[in-house]
């Protein structure tokens, strides 16, 4: 292997401090979909078992040296805060977009580190101590409307998209996952870096730690007052009622989906999976049965399972005691 792309110990150790918030985590298939040439995420599980993997160090040197790509959780349900801001755009002149962003962030005295991507780019904002979801989703909205750039989820196709994606979790809940940073995109077939360091693991990782992190005391100076437009105030409803004791609601595709039109006797919007992959731009790939929305397709192919992954809420699978396995 070349050395510039081997993991060290120390190496592996920066990045579970800079980037993981929790050990749930996402694989990309390694082969493409045979209809569409996607690569999905999965939630990967143990070889003839049905528990979940849990990330681990060995899976985050993997990732780093390209054996795998994983996607990382944004926020940890237990304290509803993360390690970091990404701010994903792959659109035209998404990276204008990205650079005006992360010009003013600069403006802030914060340093927000650009990854190249296979159209556009990932924004990542690092965090000096782990900050609350909601907090730091009222920021980058804040600052994308005051700059006039395009948010995806306020009835456009098109448009930046934070990540945290929601305000909050519930414990029994994952929310969106983003590919890590630093691994092979497996539909690219290439490894993307940061600009502003050479392109090794040691350099790039180097110059993410010395980075100038945001504060929770200037977070909060930064957003006094301020509240996320209601539009993309998506706070989860499966709230626990209790400490100790969860409430699961019934799962309805419908709150998750945004905008959709009648089409006979269904419903059509945009795949959640697809747009993941920056597809679907037309909006019309999933169709939900209107009479029962428990009934849901999409038309390019992606899976029941893989659509509710792509939204945070994967399907759970029982154990031979019938517990769920998270």
């Amino acid at each position: 292997m070349n050395e510039t792309l081997k993991a060290s110990r120390q190496i592996v150790n920066d990045y579970l401090r800079l980037f993981v918030n929790r050990r749930a985590y996402t694989m990309q298939s390694m082969r493409p979909h045979p209809v569409n040439g996607r690569h999905y995420y999965f939630r990967p599980t143990k070889k003839n078992a049905v528990a979940r993997l849990e990330l681990t160090n060995e899976t985050i040197r993997r990732h780093l040296e390209g054996e795998i790509t994983i996607g990382l959780y944004a926020i940890n349900p237990s304290t509803q805060r993360s390690k970091w801001v990404a701010i994903d755009a792959d659109y035209k002149n998404a990276l204008e977009d990205l650079l005006k962003l992360q010009y003013h962030i600069w403006r802030d005295n914060v340093e927000p580190a650009l990854e190249m991507s296979k159209r556009g780019g990932h924004l990542w904002i690092l965090l000096a101590t782990p900050l609350l979801a909601k907090e730091c989703r009222v920021y980058i909205h804040d600052l994308a409307t005051r700059l006039g750039l395009p948010v995806k989820g306020s009835g456009l196709a098109d448009g930046i998209e934070v990540f945290p994606r929601h305000n909050a979790i519930s414990e029994g809940d994952f929310g969106s996952a983003i590919r890590g940073p630093l691994g092979v995109h497996r539909g690219a077939g290439r490894r993307f870096w940061f600009y502003g360091a050479d392109y090794t693991l040691g350099a790039q990782m180097a110059y993410l730690s010395r980075l100038r992190k945001l504060t929770e005391e200037e977070l909060r100076r930064f957003i006094a007052g301020k509240e996320i437009p209601r539009e993309f105030a998506r706070i989860e409803r499966h709230q626990a009622s209790a400490p100790g004791k969860r409430v699961h609601s019934e799962f309805r595709i419908l709150d998750h989906v945004g905008k959709v039109r009648r089409v006979g006797r269904n419903y059509v919007g945009r795949c959640p999976s697809c747009a993941q992959g920056g597809h679907d731009r037309s909006g019309d790939n999933l169709a939900i049965l209107i009479e029962d929305p428990r009934f849901y397709q999409c038309w390019a192919g992606c899976s029941k399972e893989i659509i509710r992954v792509a939204i945070g809420r994967p399907i759970r699978v029982r154990n031979q005691q019938g517990e769920a396995i998270r």
